[in-house]
């Protein structure tokens, strides 16, 4: 007689079920993982969130049918934030649903890595952060009545029937261009979404959470398509945790480097120049000025080549390149006397041509050129942000070409520049090796290859990473370096692409040891990335108080009376003969308000100037933070500040 579980038919074979411990439970084919949980203890089956079966997740309710390893996922587990998240999304649209009705509709809401968001359509409500406290309300509602979340699998036919009598037509058209014939639906009490899971069994294990934001967002990130109202919102397994965050939050608002360059006079956009375009202002430009030399410095000193590329290259080359046919959308042409031109995304055909100019002997490699090269790229709209995010930028690129017996050797001297680097200006880092993505050129081989000698070097270091499936360049695998700032937040930075496929339409050679030609293999790299962004980050790593070395401005003078204003111009001058970057305040202002701007400006030093100080020609230097140094010489503190840019430098 069978037995029924969670409507699939169980039957009466037994399945062997190990558990992460090495223990084995035989068990009926169709015992669930809530059963197996249950049968360790009790204390376990209500904590327990989800499984990983076989390394697939799934839900507690879904049948096993065969023998596998299973892992019970518990609040503290890596997966368990990610699904909690997700179920705290459809817990969110539910709300919203329960409270406005017909007058939105819902699209998608999926996990994010700082918490999840829910898209929403409307012609009758506009979402504002007054609304949150409301859904917030009946979310807490919801969560109060436990309702279990049980997957169902019908026919695709049968969802769109449903979902376009529910007249919810976005997902009516998810269904209908995923071209399948089954789809998995999740209910929870009245409320039905289109979803794969798995998510929590029921709602009242969400303990903590947060709507954020609310933004505009294009149904399926085209322009083209309807304006959408995204919700923002986070989650976490307790409200300590959620709280902790929240505070952290409200640091990166005091730390955003778009309220940050406006405050220290940075930088700026405009919309009469064009969206994501940068217009540095002067303090702004002699901070990537610096960052710029710094480069240029390490380059040199690594063993790198400076060369300088075009900004157009004939569309032709584009299309050699592979660029054309796998990034056009993203590039920017144009025309002159009768010949299309592409305005570069990227620094390496260039490189190529330079590399190609003349012959090369086995001898003469590895060739390293770096190009502190800008580029432009066709963003959309809707993802520009800040710094973060722009349409012309510069990278600080390099292509290394080397023979295949030298990659192992250039990828770990690039680690080992990237290792610098970061210690350098104080982040840490993680991680990913990205592997082929479905759109891409070259043989198997060659990915294979590459992805090998890529994964062998990192090995070899020891250096921890992750695998990113399928998020390779079109042309090469790639590892990416994600830095962690003080906020704990990840930017991916610096990258590493093996590439053997450019050289080959390029037709790069060099002349073995044996007289015979041979192909190259390119490594593409960057330390920094784009410097825009990399600024941008540093603005919020550091709150916008550089260290000295990084400093627009290391020093502001500011006198008390105007009795001491020909010697604090006499202090800025000698200061500046010296090189450090100085600034004089001479207002006729109260000493106090002066030395409250420079504090706002951010500068690390300011030296007060009164009579005192101008009759023994000495200076008082003062700290950003408030606290003083003890009077001294002009030499003196210069010598100061040069002991100090070194030691952080």
């Amino acid at each position: 007689m069978p037995l029924f579980v969670s409507g699939a038919v169980r039957l009466m074979s037994n399945i062997a079920i190990e558990l992460p411990d090495g223990s084995v439970k035989d068990v009926p084919s169709g015992t669930t993982s809530a059963e197996i949980a249950r049968s360790i203890s009790e204390g376990l089956a209500r904590q327990v969130l989800a499984a990983r079966f076989n390394n697939q997740l799934l839900d507690l309710a879904a049948p096993l049918t065969q023998s596998g390893s299973l892992v019970l996922i518990t609040p503290g587990a890596p997966e368990a934030l990610g699904i909690l998240r997700h179920s705290c999304a459809h817990l969110m649209a539910q709300a919203v649903k329960e409270l406005y009705g017909q007058d939105v509709q819902v699209t998608i809401g999926p996990a994010i890595e700082q918490g999840f968001y829910y898209d929403f359509y409307s012609d009758k409500k506009t979402f504002a952060p007054e609304d949150f406290e409301i859904i917030e309300k009946k979310m807490a509602e919801l969560v109060k009545a436990d309702l279990p979340i049980t997957r169902e699998e019908i026919s695709s036919q049968a969802a769109i029937e449903l979902f376009r009598a529910m007249g919810e037509t976005y997902k009516v058209e998810l269904i209908e261009d995923l071209g399948v014939e089954q789809v998995s639906l999740y209910r929870q009490g009245n409320f039905v979404d289109l979803c794969r899971g798995p998510h929590l069994p029921r709602t009242g294990l969400i303990k903590a959470y947060k709507l954020t934001s609310v933004a505009g967002a294009y149904w399926r990130g085209s322009e083209k398509n309807a304006m959408l109202q995204r919700i923002y919102a986070t989650a976490f397994t307790d409200k300590k945790e959620l709280k902790l965050h929240l505070e952290r939050l409200e640091e990166a608002k005091k730390r955003d480097h778009r309220k940050l360059g406006r405050e220290l006079d940075l930088f700026s956009f405009s919309e009469e120049a064009g969206l994501g375009l940068v217009i540095w202002h002067p303090k702004g430009a002699l901070l990537r000025t610096i960052i710029e030399d710094f480069e240029r410095k390490e380059h040199l000193r690594r063993g790198y080549d400076l060369v300088v590329g075009p900004q157009i290259l004939k569309t032709e080359l584009w299309k050699t390149s592979g660029h054309y046919e796998n990034y056009r959308e993203n590039m920017y042409f144009t025309e002159i006397d009768e010949q299309g031109y592409g305005i570069k995304p990227m620094n390496c055909l260039a490189h190529m041509l330079i590399y190609k100019s003349k012959i090369r002997s086995y001898r003469d490699l590895p060739q390293r050129y770096f190009e502190l090269g800008t580029v432009h790229r066709h963003e959309k709209s809707g993802v520009l942000h800040g710094l973060l995010r722009v349409r012309g930028f510069t990278q600080d690129d390099a292509h290394i070409l080397c023979r295949p017996d030298q990659i192992d050797a250039e990828v770990k001297g690039v680690m080992q520049f990237v290792r610098d680097v970061a210690e350098i200006f104080g982040f840490e880092y993680c991680m990913e090796l990205s592997t082929r993505p479905e759109k891409s050129i070259g043989s198997d081989a060659d990915w294979e290859r590459a992805t090998h000698a890529l994964s062998s070097a990192l090995d070899d270091i020891g250096l921890e990473y992750e695998i990113n499936e399928g998020d390779g360049a079109f042309y090469g695998p790639k590892i990416d370096v994600k830095l962690k700032d003080a906020l704990d937040r990840q930017w991916q930075c610096a990258t590493i692409q093996c590439d053997f496929t450019l050289p080959e339409r390029f037709e790069l050679t060099y002349i073995g040891s044996d007289g015979e030609k041979h192909r190259p293999v390119m490594l593409h790299r960057v330390i920094l990335g784009s410097i825009e962004r990399f600024i941008g980050v540093l603005i919020e790593h550091y709150a916008g108080s550089f260290p000295l070395w990084l400093s627009p401005v290391q020093v502001v003078i500011v006198n008390v009376t105007d009795n001491q204003q020909e010697y604090a111009k006499q202090v800025e001058s000698q200061l500046r003969e010296a090189g450090v970057r100085v600034q004089a305040d001479l207002r006729n202002e109260k000493l106090g308000f002066k030395i409250r701007e420079a504090q706002m400006g951010k500068v690390p030093y300011m030296l007060v100037i009164g009579d005192r100080e101008m009759a023994e020609a000495k200076v008082t230097p003062r700290f950003r933070d408030g606290s003083s140094l003890e009077t001294q010489g002009i030499e003196e503190f210069i010598q100061f500040i040069f002991n100090e840019a070194a030691l952080h430098h």
